[in-house]
C-alpha cells in the first residue's frame, strides 16, 4: 500500500483530515429534499456558536441573539483590519489555529484561522472537486505555478509541502522567455498529471507555447487537465490554454480565507460549493437578489468556529444561473478579479499577483495599512499609493524597497503617498495592481 503523504501531511499539522472527509461524505449524502433544513441548521448553529463566544461578532451584531438571517450584519474586510487576537473566538487562539494571510488581491490584506478541523472538511472539500478530474494529492504529480517565499525559513517550508503534495514549482516571479524556455525543458523531461496555478502566468506560458508552434501534450502525455486559479479567466485566454495545452482547463474561484467557493464540473458548470459554504447575492441593501441577478457575492463559513465568516463581502461582484438549487448552485459570472502584467526594464514579466509576496511586507497585523494600490507609470517607476492610520515610517519603506527588489529586480523606482482614501471601480472594488503603460 503506498504511503498516502499528503493525507500525512494534514495529519502531522494537526489537521484530522480523515474526519473532515468523514463529514463531508455525510453532507454530500443529505438529499436534495432535506437540503434547506440542513443549511438552514448549520446557519443558525454557526452564528448562534459566535453570537456566543466571540465577542467581536456579538459586538458588530449589536446583540446576542438573532432572528432574522438577512438582518444580520454584512461583514466587511474593513471590519477585520485590526489585531486578530481581537477576532478568535473563545478557546482559540494563534497556537491552536491555522493561520494565514490573505493575498491582499482587493488591496485590503488581513491574517485570518480557521479552526483545524474547519480547515480539514476545507481540504476534504478541495480533494472532492478536483476528484472530479482524476486528480489525487496523494499520488498525481502537479506543475504548480505559483510564487515561493525568498526568505530561508519561508522557502523552505513551502519545498517540504511541495515535496509532501507532490507537485514540483515554477515561481512566476520571472517570466521572461528565457525562464520559460526552462519551464519548457521540465515539461520534456517530468511526468506531470496536471496544472495548477495563477492564470495570467499561465497564460504567458500558453503564449510562449503559440510562438514555438508546440502543444504541451505532446510533448508531455501524461498531462490530463489544467486547473487555473486567482485570477479572470477570460474566455479567449482558455481557448488558447485548451489549445496550447491539449487538455481540459477548469476554470476556479476561491479565497485562502474561505474555500473553494466555486468550481468548473465536468459539464463546464461553475459549481458553487454549497457543502462548506452558504453563498448569497446582495443588492447594495444588503438583500438577496432573485437568480440571475447581478449582485455582491457575500459568503458564510459554515464551520469555522475559530474566526466568524458569516454574511462576508469578498469584494467580488457575481450572477448565480437561474437553474441554481440550494444543494447544487451555479455561478453564470463571476465579475472583476483580473490582473495586469508587469513589464520590466530587463524584459522580465511578472504578473500582478507577484505583489502578493511584497504585500507581505507591508502587511502588519496591527492594521496600521488599510488598503494600497500600486501603479507602473513607467517602465522602471512605480506608484503605491495607501491609506493607514500611520504614516509609514521610511525604514518601514526601506524593508518595503527591499523586497520589491528581490522579487522583481534592482534599480526600480517608487514613490509612495499616503491617501485619505483610493480610487476605486464603479462597483467600489480596489485593483491592487495596474499597469499604466
Amino acid at each position: 500500500m503506498m504511503l498516502k503523504l499528503f493525507d500525512l501531511s494534514l495529519k502531522l499539522s494537526g489537521f484530522p483530515i480523515e474526519e473532515g472527509k468523514k463529514q463531508f461524505e455525510e453532507i454530500l449524502a443529505v438529499p436534495k429534499s432535506d437540503y434547506e433544513g440542513f443549511i438552514d441548521k448549520k446557519k443558525t448553529e454557526i452564528v448562534n456558536f459566535h453570537l456566543q463566544n466571540n465577542s467581536f461578532y456579538s459586538e458588530l451584531n449589536g446583540s446576542g441573539t438573532f432572528n432574522n438571517w438577512n438582518d444580520l450584519p454584512v461583514l466587511t474586510k474593513k471590519n477585520l483590519q485590526k489585531p486578530l487576537s481581537e477576532r478568535l473566538s473563545k478557546g482559540y487562539s494563534e497556537k491552536n489555529v491555522f493561520l494565514n494571510k490573505t493575498s491582499g488581491s482587493s488591496g485590503e490584506p488581513f491574517i485570518f484561522a480557521k479552526d483545524k478541523h474547519a480547515h480539514a472538511v476545507t481540504w476534504a472539500s478541495i480533494i472532492y472537486r478536483f476528484g472530479w478530474f482524476g486528480v489525487d494529492f496523494n499520488t498525481s504529480y502537479q506543475a504548480r505555478f505559483y510564487g515561493i517565499p525568498k526568505d530561508f525559513i519561508g522557502y523552505r517550508k513551502e519545498r517540504l509541502k511541495d515535496f509532501l503534495s507532490k507537485r514540483y514549482r515554477f515561481s512566476i516571479f520571472d517570466l521572461s522567455d528565457e525562464i520559460l524556455e526552462g519551464f519548457l525543458k521540465h515539461f520534456r523531461t517530468k511526468k506531470f498529471d496536471y496544472i495548477n496555478g495563477y492564470t495570467s502566468s499561465i497564460v504567458l506560458f500558453a503564449k510562449f507555447l503559440k510562438q514555438k508552434k508546440i502543444i504541451l501534450k505532446d510533448i508531455c502525455p501524461t498531462l490530463k487537465v489544467c486547473m487555473a486559479t486567482s485570477e479572470m479567466l477570460f474566455e479567449a485566454d482558455k481557448l488558447l490554454l485548451e489549445t496550447q495545452f491539449g487538455i481540459p482547463i477548469v476554470n476556479e474561484y476561491g479565497a485562502s480565507e474561505l474555500d473553494l467557493i466555486a468550481f468548473q464540473n465536468a459539464e463546464g458548470e461553475w459549481q458553487v460549493n454549497a457543502e462548506t459554504l452558504f453563498v448569497e447575492i446582495l443588492d447594495d441593501d444588503d438583500q438577496p437578489v432573485p437568480n440571475g441577478k447581478e449582485g455582491r457575492i457575500v459568503i458564510t463559513s459554515l464551520f469555522n468556529k475559530a474566526h466568524p465568516f458569516i454574511r462576508y463581502d469578498i469584494g467580488d461582484m457575481g450572477i448565480l444561473d437561474e437553474k441554481s438549487m440550494l444543494k447544487k448552485p451555479i455561478l453564470k459570472q463571476l465579475i472583476g478579479r483580473t490582473n495586469d502584467v508587469a513589464v520590466l526594464p530587463s524584459g522580465k514579466k511578472s504578473p500582478g499577483l507577484t505583489f502578493y509576496y511584497v504585500t507581505k511586507s507591508i502587511i502588519e497585523d496591527d492594521g496600521n495599512v488599510k488598503e494600497f494600490i500600486i501603479k507602473q507609470v513607467k517602465i522602471d517607476a512605480f506608484e503605491v499609493e495607501y491609506v493607514s492610520e500611520n504614516k509609514l515610517s521610511d525604514d518601514h519603506i526601506h524593508k518595503i524597497e527591499e523586497a520589491i527588489t528581490l522579487y522583481l529586480e534592482p534599480n526600480l523606482h517608487f514613490t509612495f503617498t499616503r491617501r485619505i482614501s483610493l480610487e476605486r471601480s464603479n462597483r467600489g472594488k480596489l485593483k491592487q495592481f495596474k499597469s499604466m503603460l
